[in-house]
């Protein structure tokens, strides 16, 4: 997946953090982030450990500030990974002002901060171990674009352009959850196949099967598309990324069995899935906690 040369990606906002040691003040507190970077190489998401958080959490920064990422055309996006994640923020932020409204709900962007190695965050402080997480007390992506080249070479996923792409569009989900008030009725953090966390994270690959599947209508100010129509290949990349972080092949790989008890993202086959069903159906077929667990 491409974006088009001359599509305008400047209204995405995005910004690059330099090499900072966060302190955090407040909020879920180190101990529950302690216990995130140990569960995340099992599958588990930030959005299932904190939910809604403390508001009034903050971070000391210490280290270089953010610096703007500004890139104007596709054929930035085209040649670099940061302009690539300021032109997929556009394009989402685009897509969801639209789209949530007709869902029943207000939309309002999140912010989305690139970092490298540790960051400090409205949640706690992270390092890359984390791999890439939506934080809702400050309601910001934060994705080290290293893990890009982890997805491929320790998970197995093909790559390429769209599997990047869907790895932001999964955690604009959660923000979509988080400002629609999904997260607040489904708050439970309890693990298994049909569990409030397993039926979040499916949701939040759906919603990016959505963007996904309108992605390529999905204009710019000057009513010129984003990006260019996805091709089949682009597709299996994106699925190829979605059945990577299934939790019974990261279980399988870092266990040698599969225990469906402690799931909190989904199979390999219910993630690629539910991000189809996006793709072809739009947003409104992305209801997972209606979803008999039998059908899940």
């Amino acid at each position: 997946m491409t974006f088009d040369p001359n599509a305008d990606i400047s209204g995405g906002r995005v910004r690059r953090r330099g090499r900072t040691a966060g302190i955090a003040t407040g909020g879920v507190g180190l101990g529950a982030i302690a216990i995130l970077l140990i569960s995340q190489f099992l599958g588990v998401d930030l959005t299932g450990l904190v939910g809604g958080g403390d508001q009034g959490s903050s971070t000391q920064q210490i280290g270089t500030g953010d610096q703007a990422v500004s890139c104007k055309s596709g054929a930035e996006a085209n040649a670099s990974i940061d302009c690539r994640m300021q032109g997929v923020a556009a394009s989402l932020d685009t897509y969801w002002s639209k789209e949530l409204p007709q869902l029943g709900a207000g939309y309002s962007s999140p912010e989305f901060v690139l970092f490298t190695d540790q960051t400090g965050t409205g949640c706690g402080s992270a390092t890359s171990a984390v791999g890439p997480f939506y934080c809702p007390p400050d309601r910001t992506l934060y994705v080290d674009t290293g893990f890009y080249d982890e997805l491929r070479t320790r998970f197995g996923a093909s790559g390429g352009p769209l599997a990047e792409m869907y790895v932001v569009a999964h955690e604009w989900g959660h923000h979509i959850q988080n400002i629609g008030g999904i997260m607040e009725q489904h708050a439970g953090r309890e693990t298994g196949p049909t569990s409030d966390s397993v039926r979040t994270e499916l949701q939040a690959d759906c919603f990016a099967g959505s963007w996904a599947g309108a992605a390529s209508s999905t204009a710019d100010e000057n009513g010129r598309p984003f990006l260019e129509p996805i091709t089949d290949a682009q597709i299996a990349d994106a699925l190829s990324a979605a059945a990577a972080v299934g939790d019974d092949r990261i279980q399988k790989a870092a266990t040698g069995s599969v225990d469906p008890e402690g799931w909190t993202h989904g199979s390999a086959e219910q993630r690629q899935r539910w991000f189809s069903t996006g793709y072809k159906q739009g947003a409104k077929a992305c209801d997972t906690f209606s979803v008999p667990g039998s059908g899940l």
